[in-house]
């Protein structure tokens, strides 16, 4: 945070990835004019202080979809055949063969862009799939097969959960000891949002006890996690948040421009200003 609040100084750009943008840290800035997210989550930005000083905040919107989504359904097949544990043995030149977990019921948490292409490729799975949003695109679930759900439903249903929403003060710890009470034994929990969505005692109790089979997790809430007994857990398959970090959506990022209302949003700032 020092080295933000010092790097920042004089600038009158910021494009930002997870490095905190916090009150304190804008303020070192006073000719900051623009902060563009290089994704999409801007949890770690304090978007008041910006609202108040008239600094908009643009986000890559979409460059990125296609990328998480793969990673997503990627970490959820190699938790489902226990990829990673097979592999380890064979490696050790065990070849016993091990029983993975089959289910046809996908939860999704958060249907925006990255949750429909989830969903599109469960399909190819014949997954049915149940999907929560508090904006729901009724149309779209409609057209392609998605029932509404509550969470209470998912949790109790599903044999996949897959978390794709917003870091909020609704969603922080959406995934917690109860949520994890109500969960099929056989459940795995994927989630590539955001750490904080799920409470980590939580996750590693679950995981400990059998009360969920499996989880991959792309992102924590301390990165790289300090929390020693994370890495402990043979049915957890770890990511270093990096769900999004393909060549493809590093390069649609990099070009990608905000729209508001059909307008391209363009800021004329030199290169030299930015940070």
């Amino acid at each position: 945070k020092g080295e933000m609040m010092e790097q920042i100084r004089g600038c009158v750009g910021v494009i930002v990835g997870v490095d905190p943008l916090d009150a304190e840290v804008l303020a070192c800035a006073p000719r900051l004019r623009a902060v563009s997210k290089y994704g999409v989550g801007v949890d770690n930005i304090d978007q008041q202080y910006c609202e108040g000083h008239q600094i908009p905040v643009t986000v890559t919107r979409g460059a990125n979809t296609q990328a998480v989504a793969d990673y997503a359904f990627s970490l959820l097949c190699c938790c489902a055949r226990r990829i990673v544990q097979i592999h380890e043995s064979c490696r050790a030149h065990d070849w016993k063969k091990m029983v993975g977990l089959y289910g046809k019921a996908l939860g999704i948490l958060g249907f925006g862009a990255i949750g429909k292409a989830v969903a599109k490729r469960a399909s190819g799975f014949d997954m049915q799939v149940k999907a929560y949003d508090t904006f729901w695109d009724a149309a779209y679930a409609a057209s392609h097969g998605i029932q509404r759900s509550g969470l209470e439903e998912i949790f109790k249903l599903c044999d996949f959960i897959s978390l794709h929403l917003p870091l909020t003060a609704d969603t922080k710890h959406i995934i917690d000891q109860d949520a994890f009470a109500k969960m099929k034994p056989s459940c795995v929990l994927i989630n590539t949002a955001r750490g904080e969505l799920v409470e980590e005692q939580a996750l590693i109790h679950a995981l400990r006890s059998g009360r969920i089979a499996a989880a991959g997790i792309d992102v924590f809430c301390e990165e790289p996690p300090q929390n020693q007994a994370l890495y402990t857990l043979d049915n957890l398959v770890m990511g270093s948040h990096s769900a999004a970090s393909t060549q493809d959506a590093s390069e649609q990022m990099g070009k990608c421009k905000e729209e508001r209302g059909g307008t391209a949003v363009r800021y004329e700032i030199t290169e030299s200003e930015f940070v």
